[in-house]
């Protein structure tokens, strides 16, 4: 099994990974579909309708936004937010779509985006169908499309198509492990630690100079988005009236520092301050790394940057071991469970972030294989279980603080396995298929609809 870094980690725009920028992404889709199309001469108008997860939260998530921007030609890497706010601004009072190879398009984001409360569509619970319309209001042309977490989008068919196995994947991968077994195996054969079978793999498709600028490129992201969330305050948008609290804390911790007079348990502010920093920044809808999600975007930066400011003995070369290590994790739990909250709650995605966290830790710190195997289900098993409840439809209440606590728990994972000899009694492998069976099992309610746990239970006023 092989999914490229670049995949794991992917810069976009907040809120959500699955309702922002996966939407935004499959409207670019239908776009190009549509060119490809006979049918296009005949459309005169696009409609999209959002389902399940992409229904309920929508507003919050601004998915009618990120729909819109999709079919203005944006995708989430290449977002110019200026030019963007302009173009927005425009469709509104003409409502009209002018695009490169399809003829005009009326589109009224106000109308045309249309969010369906009922049952959510079969394949996936973050549903999408973008249909473009004739003169008589019938479909020229419709896909449905699936935003499975992560920002990863795929259609109807390409989700009811067979998976490839690894037995497939042996001849276009040196390393396809499709479980943490096999990965653990070949790197007992190969005497290769995780983060270098994990970029052989990569240099199949691209040059190695070049993994290793993208995934400096990477960790440039998310270090700018962690020092613009320390510098931020005020409120953050949507209405609940949260208030920015990273650059306080920041502040506080500076402080603190100054006057030497630093409690032992400070390390643990400074991961949250860190993570709180990233997700406030998504909360605002700024720029991010999907780390494997918007949601839970704050714990591998947070862990990383720990590891650089705060560990004896680190190496800033080894940043490229920490990320490529953490890709390998998250690429194990989206290929044998989920890393979306909409699927499997909030244990597939801060779960999923503090597993891959912990294994980049412990991986730069000097663990074996087994014991990185060991950080990641350690920091993953005690995050089961979790619920994706957040209040309002937005990326604020609980999923900011939730952040800085999967942080603090991937640190803490980390060291246990270090502290062994990587040998335990809960294979990673049983921890993410636990994950999955929860997921399944757990009702739609905690799954990132915000119709029960946290967000149903607010306080009086």
């Amino acid at each position: 099994m092989f999914l490229s870094v670049f995949d794991v980690f992917k810069i976009g725009i907040g809120p959500s990974s699955s309702h922002t920028m996966g939407p935004m992404t499959a409207a670019v889709a239908f776009l190009d579909l549509l060119r490809q199309s006979a049918a296009s001469q005949r459309a005169v108008r696009i409609r999209a309708t959002l389902y399940g997860s992409l229904a309920f939260t929508g507003k919050g998530h601004a998915t009618d936004r990120a729909v819109t921007l999709g079919l203005l030609g944006w995708l989430p890497a290449d977002l110019d937010m200026e030019r963007a706010e302009a173009e927005l601004a425009d469709l509104r009072e003409t409502t009209t779509l002018r695009l490169p190879g399809l003829p005009i398009l009326a589109f009224d984001p106000a109308k045309d985006v249309i969010f369906d409360y009922g049952p959510p569509l079969p394949g996936h619970a973050n549903g999408m169908i973008l249909s473009a319309m004739d003169e008589t209001g019938d479909p020229v042309l419709s896909e449905t499309y699936y935003s499975i977490g992560g920002g990863f989008v795929v259609s109807a068919a390409e989700r009811n198509a067979p998976r490839q196995t690894a037995a497939d994947e042996v001849a276009d991968w040196p390393f396809p492990f499709e479980n943490a077994a096999a990965m653990l195996r070949m790197a007992d054969a190969s005497g290769l630690s995780i983060a270098e079978m994990k970029r052989r793999n990569e240099a199949v498709s691209r040059d190695e100079a070049d993994v290793e600028a993208g995934v400096a490129r990477i960790w440039s992201v998310m270090n700018g988005c962690i020092e613009r969330g320390l510098r931020q305050d005020g409120e953050l948008p949507g209405g609940l009236r949260v208030k920015r609290r990273a650059a306080h804390i920041h502040r506080q911790l500076m402080e603190e520092r100054k006057s030497n007079s630093i409690q032992p348990h400070a390390s643990s502010d400074w991961l949250s301050v860190y993570a709180m920093a990233v997700n406030e920044e998504n909360a605002a809808g700024g720029k991010v790394v999907t780390s494997p999600t918007n949601g839970a975007a704050g714990v591998v930066p947070s862990v990383l940057r720990y590891y650089l400011d705060h560990c004896l003995g680190t190496d800033p070369s080894k940043v490229s071991d920490f990320l490529l290590t953490a890709a390998a994790i998250g690429g194990l739990i989206k290929h044998n469970a989920s890393i979306s909250g909409a699927e499997a709650g909030c244990q597939g995605e801060v779960g999923s972030a503090a597993a891959m966290a912990a294994a980049g830790l412990c991986a730069v710190l000097g663990g074996t294989p087994q014991q990185v195997e060991n950080a990641a289900e350690i920091a993953l098993e005690h995050h089961l279980g979790m619920t994706c409840d957040p209040v309002g439809g937005l990326v604020q209440v609980p999923c900011i603080e939730r952040n800085g606590i999967g942080a603090t728990k991937a640190v803490a994972a980390a060291s246990l396995a270090l502290r062994g000899d990587g040998s335990h009694f809960m294979p990673l492998d049983n921890c993410i298929e636990a994950m999955r069976q929860t997921g399944e099992e757990m009702s739609t309610k905690f799954k990132e609809t915000s119709l029960g746990g946290l967000a149903v239970n607010l306080p009086e006023c």
